[in-house]
């Protein structure tokens, strides 16, 4: 008898990430669904995360409710995300979000790309 093994969340958010999205969201000066993560063909490793504002929702794409916060996973992107957590880092030379990827197997050099 196999025992199916549940996937893991497409994404989770910290602390830090929801409140950045919420506040994101309140300042746009537009009503947003929440955003979309994906990734997109870019740098010297092959692919980059991309975040951009929802207006409108596309039902082919993964909604996760997390923190208060929704994301929507575009589904060319899952494969590649699939268990991440996004966090919001600022420190004294970088603000921005940061994508803890456990399927990564690597990253260029500037941390612009990664690879799976």
């Amino acid at each position: 008898m196999s025992v199916a093994r549940e996937r893991p969340k497409a994404i989770s958010l910290t602390d830090a990430a929801a409140e950045r999205v919420r506040y994101l969201l309140g300042q746009r000066g537009a009503p947003s669904a929440g955003v979309r993560v994906g990734v997109a063909t870019k740098g010297c490793s092959g692919l980059s995360y991309k975040i951009e504002y929802v207006d409108r929702i596309d039902p082919s794409d993964e909604a996760v409710e997390d923190r208060g916060v929704t994301i929507f996973i575009d589904p060319k992107a899952l494969m590649f995300i699939l268990g991440t957590e996004m966090d919001y880092v600022v420190d004294k030379f970088h603000e921005g979000f940061v994508f803890n990827n456990p399927l990564e197997k690597g990253r260029c050099g500037c941390g612009e790309s990664f690879h799976v």
